[in-house]
């Protein structure tokens, strides 16, 4: 799995910045690689664009910004968080051959759960909370607290995600698109070409575990969970998911 370009994708409504500070980590537990971010339409630095509705047609427009980098002459590895999973497992369902391995984190698939496991429906309240809120530290506050279990650092993640939405705000339009993607995708039912490797939070209150549980039972693909992590593995754990992903390279050719 050490391929020279490695391609990050987060969720629903974040972008390259909401990595924080696992990039620099990453980048130095694998010194060899070359680690890019892309932005989903709509969000980053793509955030006055239009967002469409499908999770292919994000695909299209991430991969499309892959190949104008150059970042697509040798096969990639995708690492890649909730929605950021789905276009993943699109991307290699599309494009196979650009795709050394992927790994997803708390993901999920609408053939494989229902909708309240997909956004548990325990959190159906703070969800229409943090929609309500005006006040920008306070709806990023909000969200931390819904992805994160560790406390410690829920206002230090919420102002740094408050100066993002700040400087590049994702329209309320742009966020129903990319959750009528998320809702409704349901892909083909072969399984991925590359080696897919899952990892999930246990303590995820936004997703249910059993949706990445389910894709490695239907696929037949390794899955890793942390005992108490949240939705974001990347905030509560880092190391462990570095952990990870060092153990699996070793194993992945």
């Amino acid at each position: 799995m050490t391929a020279e370009n490695w391609i990050l994708l987060r969720g629903l409504t974040r972008e390259s910045e909401h990595w924080g500070d696992f990039l620099p980590q990453l980048q130095q537990a694998f010194p060899q690689v070359q680690i890019h971010c892309l932005d989903l339409p709509g969000s980053g630095i793509y955030y006055q664009e239009h967002s469409p509705n499908s999770i292919a047609d994000i695909t299209k427009f991430v991969r499309q910004q892959a190949l104008a980098n150059g970042w697509l002459q040798e096969k990639v590895t995708l690492l890649t968080l909730s929605l950021g999973g789905m276009v993943a497992w699109e991307w290699m369902q599309q494009f196979p051959d650009d795709v050394k391995a992927a790994v997803l984190m708390n993901s999920s698939l609408a053939t494989l759960n229902p909708f309240y496991q997909r956004l548990r429906w325990q959190s159906y309240g703070k969800v229409a909370q943090i929609v309500c809120k005006t006040d920008c530290y306070r709806r990023e506050l909000a969200i931390v607290k819904l992805v994160s279990n560790l406390e410690s650092v829920h206002e230090k993640v919420a102002a740094a995600w408050e100066q993002i939405q700040t400087l590049r705000p994702v329209s309320a339009k742009n966020t129903l698109q990319q959750l009528l993607a998320a809702a409704r995708y349901q892909p083909q039912l072969q399984k991925p070409i590359p080696p897919v490797l899952l990892l999930n939070g246990l303590g995820d209150r936004l997703v249910s575990p059993k949706c990445s549980e389910n894709i490695s039972q239907r696929y037949d693909l390794p899955l890793i969970s942390h005992p108490h992590a949240g939705h974001d593995l990347c905030i509560d754990n880092p190391q462990w998911v570095i952990a990870q992903l060092q153990q699996w390279s070793a194993l992945t050719p």
